[in-house]
């Protein structure tokens, strides 16, 4: 009955049957993610709550709008016999909205047709307020096969009408004290966080931040919002990211923080000299006031949408003339002081290349058409610290969870929302034999992606953190080429630093999905390219 209502409608919305309720939840994760609207996770009970949990908590800390639609399986009427995969929280049961309400924004427990109806129309409304992210609708199963009741007594109406609401309006005055310590700062620094990604302004905030010279970091969530070659972008902040821009921001003596938590591993895990309330002016913008001076004590909290903040900006007086050059030369000369957007040669065992070359075959390659996701562990880092960025909002990563495996169903879920982007998925081997049933749900769907494996065969990070004691972080060596083959796409295999670029073009080239197998040499680090080094003496930046 379920089935056949779809049926009927199906020409109203996009059905993608995945193979897996892991990759499931990354897709509609990322759906949200790309268009601000929520996408739909549809799975039984024990495994929405279980493998599925995967994107539900990426689209929980992320920010992500998406609904979860699912079921206590309690087989009409049994729940209270412990009948095996039952989730309503009985004696013998698992729990599917105790689970779920630890990672969502809102769930709800619908007993009857009416409520499964209005529930549905919460989440949604949950998932879309300005600080987005994953709402639930779980059904006692029974009630999945019954109609709604005309004569409901909780009378149903169109959804719409819980969806209406008006925008946040910011304070002015707060606008203007924002815009006149920008104009007197000697050194400003902007950074931009998920606010700028899910609001789509990086073009505003590059115009802002070009006219007025002043730098732009990003928080993990932010990098890519604008483009990283340009002359005011430093990069992205934190241990494992760029060290121009933990200088910049340690040089700074007004900082904006645009929507992003200055969570801890941004700032260095709280480095002292790295950001010092009290000794710099920081003013933090937010949709959620809970959020600023949250994690940093700060100045000034301004509750508002970035996209409001930088329209105002943007219309401001800006700093006196000749300051905008001086500007440019201090991030100029920290930029050149270490390195920025420098990529190493490194020698590498015959047969196999290095993570920068990855990144310079990605470099040469990324036009305005891409859409670039990410994974986790060592490629990611050298992704997000060696890799700038010339196109804003092009770059689709998890920050949440930030789980190993996200970027094969994150990329196929990305060309299924924008099948007019070219998408490129970058994961390690460790992470793509988990999730690899994405690549036979793009081959089914007959759309075109390209996964590039950093294959090191094991767990890369792990294998350098653990030095001289290595344990439990090495695999066999497997042949992703063939293993694409048999979901259904092709495969490539590269095994020379000059062959990154043309095995790019190739695999896009070709029609559906393609996995690019690249052999990584064990001995790359991620501890190449992080920033471990001091920052300067707080004294001398005066």
């Amino acid at each position: 009955m379920v089935a056949a209502a779809f049926y009927d409608r199906q020409e109203e919305f996009e059905l993608v049957l995945a193979r897996s309720e892991q990759s499931a939840s990354v897709m509609a994760q990322v759906a949200g993610k790309l268009t601000g609207k929520p996408g739909v996770l549809m799975a039984q009970g024990p495994f929405a709550t279980s493998t599925g949990a995967f994107g539900i908590l990426e689209g929980y800390f992320s920010s992500s709008p998406m609904v979860v639609i699912t079921d206590t399986s309690c087989y009409d009427g049994f729940a209270q016999h412990g009948v095996y995969q039952t989730m309503t929280g009985d004696y013998g049961a698992g729990d599917a909205f105790a689970v779920l309400k630890t990672m969502t924004k809102y769930a709800t427990y619908a007993t009857t047709p009416t409520e499964a109806v209005y529930g549905t129309q919460l989440a949604i409304k949950h998932a879309m307020t300005p600080r987005q992210g994953p709402a639930a609708m779980i059904m006692r199963t029974n009630i999945i096969r019954e109609e709604v009741p005309e004569d409901a007594r909780a009378r149903l109406y169109p959804t719409e009408g819980y969806l209406r609401r008006t925008p946040m309006v910011p304070d002015r005055k707060a606008l203007q004290a924002i815009a006149e310590a920008l104009a007197g700062a000697k050194a400003p620094v902007i950074i931009a966080g998920n606010g700028v990604y899910m609001s789509r302004s990086g073009e505003k905030l590059q115009r802002f931040a070009e006219a007025q010279g002043v730098a732009v970091a990003s928080s993990y969530h932010g990098k890519g919002v604008i483009d990283e070659t340009c002359p005011i972008a430093v990069g992205m902040m934190g241990n494992w990211a760029s060290a121009s821009a933990n200088r910049m921001v340690q040089a700074a003596d007004v900082i904006l923080v645009l929507g992003c938590s200055l969570g801890p591993e941004y700032t260095r895990f709280r480095d002292a000299q790295m950001m010092r309330p009290g000794d710099q002016t920081i003013i933090q913008v937010d949709t959620d006031p809970h959020n600023a001076g949250w994690v940093v004590p700060v100045d000034m909290a301004v509750t508002a949408d970035v996209a409001d903040v930088l329209d105002f900006l943007l219309g401001a007086e800006g700093p006196k003339a000749g300051v905008v050059d001086g500007r440019l030369r201090r991030i100029a000369a920290i930029r050149e002081q270490n390195d920025y957007g420098v990529l190493p040669e490194y020698k590498t065992a015959p047969g196999t290349v290095h993570y920068a070359d990855i990144m310079r075959g990605l470099g040469g390659f990324l036009e305005a058409q891409d859409l670039l996701t990410l994974d986790a562990g060592t490629n990611r880092i050298w992704a997000t610290s060696r890799l700038p960025l010339r196109h804003p909002h092009q770059l689709v990563a998890p920050g949440g969870i930030g789980g190993m495996g996200w970027s094969t169903p994150a990329a196929t879920g990305a060309k299924i929302t924008c099948p007019e982007k070219r998408v490129t998925g970058l994961i390690g081997d460790g992470g793509f034999m988990m999730t690899m049933d994405a690549v036979a749900t793009a081959a089914e769907q007959g759309i075109d992606v390209v996964y590039v494996v950093a294959n090191n065969a094991g767990l890369g990070m792990v294998r350098d953190n653990l030095g001289n004691q290595r344990i439990g972080v090495d695999f066999m060596d497997h042949d992703f080429a063939k293993v694409a083959e048999g979901l259904g796409g092709s495969g490539l295999t590269v095994t020379e630093a000059d062959q990154m670029g043309d095995a790019l073009r190739e695999a896009h080239g070709r029609s559906g999905p393609v996995v690019i197998d690249v052999k990584v040499d064990p001995a790359a680090s991620h501890r190449d390219c992080s920033d471990y080094g001091d920052l300067m003496d707080p004294a001398t930046l005066k």
